[in-house]
């Protein structure tokens, strides 16, 4: 049974203004100097705070409630009695989810003109409808496979839509990569390996480069798009070496594949430092990758649970 609702927010692109300027008219004053459209943040801003109010009221009012900041998550106690919300962009359920434990999570989303919302199912008009079936236990949950990380130095990482491989900065990284029976050593600009979620996104972007380089060099015309999507609760994962160079002493092989429990990606680094592993372009959200450490790539056992309209 629900006992709580946790309102998970961001702040909008005029608050972080704020932040760093002191004032609104200070931080007006900067951006059109600079040639900005402050209409443009002032705008977002008033509709993403009326959304949240609407959000808010349409909260059952039996019910206890708390908001937090999206800074918050990493570090808050969620109760298993909880029904959490995010109110914000996609990224906010991304990086929400990977930090539950079987709660379920209803995405709104605040700004249909701005977020395409593929994570954001529901609408402040259409919020309440979501409370009053995850109250009474009728809600229509969508299980999503999320992936993991795990270093042979005990750390861990979470991704619901992908993870990064490789290195904090424009420099090469290198390392050996092992899938199933075949390895190789590899220097690239890393590897994206992505969840079913994140299939549309990130990996979407590596397809469709891809593609449009093959098609150039060929003289054919690419295909639109790219590889079908992976349903959200495909227990498996897709990985792709981004800009592989070959070389007396690199290979370039092993560069695309599908990675599940009984297929897992190992990675061991060559890089004695600015070697990392991050999730869901949270750069700020990772885990080192350096000389002397291993890590397999897998499926997660933990799985988020988007509440989606009936």
């Amino acid at each position: 049974m629900i006992e709580r609702i946790i309102t998970v927010t961001r702040k909008t692109e005029l608050q972080e203004l704020v932040e760093r300027f002191g004032t609104v008219p200070q931080a007006k004053f900067y951006l059109e100097h600079a040639g900005h459209n402050f209409e443009r943040l002032q705008s977002a801003h008033t509709t993403y705070m009326s959304a949240l109010e609407r959000v808010r009221k349409a909260i059952p009012g039996e019910i206890k409630r708390h908001s937090i900041d999206r800074t918050f998550v990493p570090r808050y106690a969620f109760d298993a009695r909880d029904l959490v919300v995010t109110v914000g962009q996609d990224g906010l359920v991304s990086n929400t989810a990977k930090y539950l434990n079987g709660q379920p999570l209803l995405g709104v989303n605040p700004n249909p003109d701005l977020y395409d919302g593929v994570l954001l199912p529901f609408t402040p008009e259409t919020a309440g409808a979501g409370f009053r079936a995850a109250l009474s236990g009728t809600q229509v949950i969508k299980p999503v496979t999320m992936a993991e990380a795990k270093s042979s130095d005990g750390q861990t990482l979470l991704a619901f839509n992908d993870l990064f491989i490789g290195a904090s900065s424009h420099i090469s990284a290198r390392y050996r990569i092992i899938h199933g029976e075949r390895s190789e050593v590899q220097s690239s600009s890393g590897i994206i390996v992505s969840t079913g979620a994140g299939s549309t996104g990130w990996m979407r972007s590596v397809h469709t480069g891809a593609m449009g380089v093959a098609a150039a060099l060929s003289g054919h015309r690419s295909a639109a798009g790219g590889p079908p999507a992976l349903d959200w609760s495909t227990p498996s994962l897709l990985f792709a070496v981004r800009e592989p160079f070959p070389s007396h002493t690199t290979q370039t092989s092993l560069i695309y594949g599908q990675v599940s429990k009984h297929a897992p990606l190992r990675i061991a680094s060559r890089m004695a430092g600015y070697g990392v592993i991050f999730s869901d372009g949270m750069e700020t959200d990772f885990i080192s990758f350096n000389s002397g450490t291993d890590v397999t790539i897998n499926v997660a056992a933990k799985t988020a649970h988007l509440v989606v309209p009936g």
